[in-house]
C-alpha cells in the first residue's frame, strides 16, 4: 500500500490536532491581550466543537457531489482562513467568529480524509492505512503544548494559528499533485430537513455540554441547551427512519459491526474523553506540578501511542479485532482506575510507565476503530457509516468531558469544602467503570469479527 496518501491526508489532521493543543496553553496569554478573562475565552473552544457539530453530517454530501479532492483542498483553506482571522482577532467576539471558522475547515477535513482512504485502500489494508493515517495527528498534540508555550513566551500567541499558513499552503499543493479526483456519479440527494434538525441538535448538545463543565455561563443555559438539543434529535431520528435518503442513515445500525463500533466506541470515549483535561489538572493543583512539568509527565502517552502505530496491523492479524479491541479499551479502563489511584507520593517513574503501556493500548483501540466502523459495510454506504461515526465521536468526546467535570464537581459538592484528591479519584473511578462498558461490548463479538479487515480476499 502506498504511504503517500493517508501521510498527505494525515497533514490535514496534524494542523488540526496541534492547533487544538497549542491553543490550551496560550489561552491566558490571549486573554490578556485581547481584553477578556480566560474562563470567557473558553467560549472559543465550544464554538469550534458546534462547528464541528453542524458541518461533519454534510462533509459526505459534499464530497459525492464536488469530488473528495477539491472539498478537501477548500476545507484546508477555510482553515487556514480562519487561523489567519484568529491571529487578526482583537475582541473575544471576533476570536469566537475566528474559530467557528477555523471549525467549518475542520469538519470537512477530517471525515473526508478518512473517506478517501476508505475508498482508495483495500478492506484488508484498511488497519495499516488507518495507522499512518493518525501518525501525524498524534505528533500534533505532542509537539502542541510546548511548542505553542515556546511561540507565546518568546514571540506571540499570533504565531500558534499563522504556522498553520504555510503548513496549509504545503497541503493543498500536495493534495493537487498526488491524490486522485474522485467525484460520485449519483451523489444522495441532500435531506435539508434532516439537516434543519440535526445540525441544531448536535451543536446545541455540543454547545450545552461544554457549558455546564466550564463556567463561562450560567450552568442552566448548557442544561437547557442539552435538552433542546437531544429533543431535536430524536426529532430526527423519527424523520430519518421514514425518509429515502436522510442526512445520515440510521438503518446503518442495522449492521452488527458498525452498531458495536459506534455503540462501544462511545462508552470508551465517554471514559476517556475528560482525562485531557482532568488528569493535567490533577497533577498541578494537586501534586503541585508546573504545567512544563505536568505536560512533560503526560507527554509519556503520546510516546506509547505512535510506537503502536509500527505494530498495529501485525498485532490486528494475530489476535484479530475482537481480543485486540477487548483488551485495548480493558487496558485503557485500567489506566484510569490507576489515576484514581495516585497520590503525590507516587513514583514519577511508576506514572510514566503506566501511561506509555496505556498509550500504546489507547493507539490500538483508535486504529482498530477506526478501521472497524468498515467491517460489515459495503462501499456505497461508506460516505454515510463515515458520518455517523464522526458525528458520534465529537459528540461522546464532548459529552466524555461533561462527565468528568460534572463528576469532580459533584464529588466536592457532596463533600463540602475545596477541591481535594479525594474528588479527583472519585471522577477517575467513575469513568473507568464507564469506560468498561465498552470491553464488555467488544467482547461478546464473534471470534473472526472484521476478518476481511486484515486478510487479502475481503471485500472491497
Amino acid at each position: 500500500m502506498s504511504r503517500i496518501t493517508p501521510l498527505i491526508l494525515a497533514t490535514a489532521l496534524f494542523m488540526e490536532n496541534m492547533d487544538s493543543t497549542v491553543i490550551a496553553t496560550s489561552l491566558a496569554a490571549i486573554a490578556v491581550d485581547i481584553g477578556t478573562d480566560p474562563i470567557s475565552l473558553k467560549l472559543a473552544l465550544t464554538a469550534y466543537l458546534v462547528a464541528l457539530a453542524i458541518f461533519i453530517p454534510i462533509s459526505s454530501w459534499m464530497a459525492d457531489r464536488f469530488g473528495s479532492r477539491n472539498v478537501f483542498r477548500a476545507a484546508m483553506a477555510v482553515f487556514v482562513l480562519g487561523s489567519i482571522a484568529c491571529a487578526m482577532a482583537d475582541s473575544l467576539l471576533a476570536f469566537v467568529g475566528a474559530r467557528f471558522l477555523q471549525g467549518m475547515g475542520g469538519a470537512l477535513m477530517t471525515p473526508v480524509a478518512r473517506l478517501v482512504l476508505v475508498r482508495s485502500t483495500p478492506r484488508h489494508d484498511l488497519v495499516n492505512a488507518m495507522a499512518w493515517l493518525t501518525i501525524p495527528g498524534l505528533i500534533g498534540p505532542i509537539v502542541g503544548p510546548p511548542f505553542g508555550g515556546f511561540l507565546t513566551t518568546y514571540f506571540s500567541w499570533h504565531w500558534i494559528f499563522l504556522i498553520n499558513v504555510p503548513i496549509g499552503i504545503l497541503g493543498i499543493a500536495l493534495v493537487s499533485k498526488f491524490l486522485p479526483d474522485t467525484v460520485r456519479v449519483a451523489p444522495r440527494a441532500i435531506d435539508f430537513k434532516g439537516f434543519g434538525l440535526a445540525a441544531p441538535a448536535f451543536a446545541l448538545f455540543a454547545f450545552g455540554t461544554s457549558v455546564v463543565s466550564l463556567p463561562a455561563l450560567p450552568p442552566m443555559v448548557g442544561v437547557v441547551a442539552t435538552i433542546v438539543g437531544v429533543l431535536m434529535a430524536f426529532l430526527y431520528a423519527r424523520h430519518a427512519l421514514n425518509t429515502d435518503n436522510p442526512l445520515f442513515d440510521l438503518r446503518l445500525l442495522r449492521f452488527p459491526f458498525f452498531r458495536s463500533a459506534v455503540v462501544a466506541g462511545t462508552f470508551f470515549r465517554l471514559g476517556q474523553g475528560a482525562t485531557p483535561f482532568l488528569f493535567p489538572l490533577m497533577l498541578q493543583l494537586i501534586f503541585g506540578y508546573t504545567p512544563f512539568e505536568s505536560g512533560m509527565i503526560t507527554f509519556a502517552g503520546a510516546i506509547g501511542a505512535i510506537t503502536a502505530k509500527f505494530v498495529a496491523n501485525a498485532i490486528f492479524v494475530r489476535m484479530g479485532f475482537r481480543m485486540t479491541l477487548t483488551l485495548a479499551t480493558a487496558i485503557s479502563a485500567a489506566g484510569l482506575l490507576a489515576m484514581g489511584l495516585y497520590t503525590p507520593q507516587t513514583a514519577v517513574l511508576l506514572i510514566i510507565g503506566v501511561l506509555v503501556f496505556v498509550g500504546f493500548w489507547q493507539s490500538m483501540f483508535w486504529t482498530g476503530s477506526n478501521a472497524f466502523v468498515f467491517a460489515d459495510i459495503e462501499d456505497k454506504d461508506a460516505g454515510q457509516a463515515n458520518v455517523i461515526s464522526q458525528v458520534s465521536t465529537q459528540l461522546s468526546i464532548a459529552l466524555g468531558v461533561a462527565l468528568g467535570g460534572g463528576m469532580l464537581e459533584a464529588s466536592t459538592a457532596l463533600r463540602g469544602g475545596e477541591l481535594v484528591l479525594a474528588d479527583f479519584h472519585f471522577a477517575f473511578m467513575v469513568l473507568a467503570a464507564v469506560c468498561l462498558i465498552s470491553t464488555v461490548m467488544f467482547f461478546r463479538l464473534p471470534k473472526n469479527a472484521g476478518h476481511q479487515l486484515t486478510h487479502a480476499g475481503g471485500a472491497h
